[in-house]
């Protein structure tokens, strides 16, 4: 019976209560807090456009970056990636799901989850992939998450696909706040192509975690994990990897306040 009472729970309800209020109304990751007059610095008139900084050799958003390159084939099949990367290590944002970055050991750009800076450095600024003199991939990398406008072309130079991205999130991505100046983050909803793709995060308002798990394909997958105020686990609920499973979620376990282990899936099946 506490099982099915469970399954009920995480199949008809949110995980958490997420009551609205003035100020926790949905917006994409990118909406600035006031206008970007920068944006239309061309329709300003001579007399307030602002001077721009000359920009520093191999320095993109403040942080100073090394150039690098890897080759793959050889020929007119010749492939070449020209990439930035990190000069000095800087800890990178555990939210977002995709990292970039170049591994010295194997001498390749990977993408993981979880990164260890002694095993490379993060890709940031300028980032091209190249066949000959046709430019298949370009875009900008910050601290190793995919940042502005991507474009994708194919060898005869169409454009086959563009995306946009803010700081490692789709720009569609939905965020909303406790506060109305942005500093107290409450939900964020990883959203590619009009359907949920990446990590989703639940914070409470003292910063701390409440709920987080990840999406594909608009659907929960692998475990969510649900927190207390406190930052210990509260409860874990399996889903199955398998975006287009029939199989139902259940809860994996459960924890009191204290820490203490209060339901155990497999234990419960004896």
């Amino acid at each position: 019976m506490r099982v099915l009472l469970f399954i009920f729970i995480i199949t008809g309800l949110p995980l958490i209560s997420l009551g609205q209020d003035e100020t926790g109304e949905f917006m994409t990751i990118d909406t600035p807090l006031t206008l970007n007059l920068d944006a239309n610095e061309d329709e300003m008139p001579d007399i307030v456009k602002k001077k721009k900084k000359k920009l520093k050799r191999n320095e993109y958003y403040g942080f100073k970056t090394k150039k690098g390159f890897t080759r793959n084939g050889s020929g007119e099949s010749l492939m070449l990636e020209l990439f930035n990367f990190l000069k000095d290590p800087v800890p990178p944002d555990n939210f977002v799901r995709d990292l970039y970055w170049y591994d010295y050991k194997m001498q390749m750009i990977r993408k993981t989850r979880d990164f260890d800076p002694k095993d490379g450095a993060l890709l940031h600024g300028p980032y091209k992939k190249m066949i000959g003199d046709q430019v298949l991939d370009s875009g900008v990398y910050y601290l190793g998450l995919k940042h502005g406008t991507w474009m994708h072309h194919d060898k005869n130079d169409v454009l086959v696909d563009k995306e946009k991205y803010y700081k490692g999130w789709a720009r569609e991505s939905m965020v909303r706040y406790y506060d109305r100046d942005r500093k107290v983050m409450r939900e964020i909803i990883p959203v590619e192509f009009g359907d949920k793709e990446g990590n989703y995060y639940y914070f409470f308002q003292n910063g701390r975690i409440a709920v987080s798990g990840e999406y594909q394909w608009d659907h929960r997958v692998g475990d969510w994990t649900e927190f207390y105020p406190s930052g210990k686990r509260k409860k874990i609920i399996r889903y199955s990897k398998d975006p287009y499973s029939k199989e139902v979620p259940y809860v994996l376990r459960e924890w009191n306040e204290a820490g203490r282990e209060v339901y155990d899936y497999f234990k419960a099946q004896r």
